[in-house]
């Protein structure tokens, strides 16, 4: 057991893109469903399923890559907020991720959403981690 579930997260599909897999499995939780939900909705992934074969359950995600230059879609995975030290925002201290083009997911008391979902619903709460 890792004592950072969405570190690991980021850290398999990080080694993944490096190592030019089309699929990778991840041990399922309901907070990675719903980073990985949000990583779909913003094309950075090109499909996910979620089975229910173990007792935890796994997370199969079909990584996106450029058709002609081969570059992952997803450039940079940060993790921003750590069990040692909790990064917490509020909506109006939002920092914009690479100019606008990249996301930032929360965990707020709404749920785990990104940070352009939070400011329009003017929640703050805990940084996860960039995506650009």
């Amino acid at each position: 057991m890792t004592t950072d579930p969405i570190a690991d997260f980021l850290t398999r599909v990080r080694n993944a893109q490096m190592a030019g897999h089309r699929i990778v499995e991840i041990p399922a939780s309901n907070l990675k469903k719903r980073i990985t939900e949000i990583l779909y909705n913003q094309g950075y992934i090109l499909k996910y399923k979620f089975e229910d074969d173990s007792k935890q359950g796994v997370i199969k995600i079909a990584l996106k890559y450029d058709a002609i230059s081969k570059e992952p879609a997803i450039k940079t995975l940060e993790r921003v907020s750590r069990p040692g030290l909790r990064q917490y925002s509020k909506p109006v201290d939002f920092k914009r991720v690479k100019n606008g083009l990249g996301v930032a997911i929360l965990s707020t008391s709404k749920g785990v959403m990104t940070d352009k979902d939070a400011k329009s619903q003017n929640v703050g709460g805990e940084v996860l981690c960039y995506i650009y």
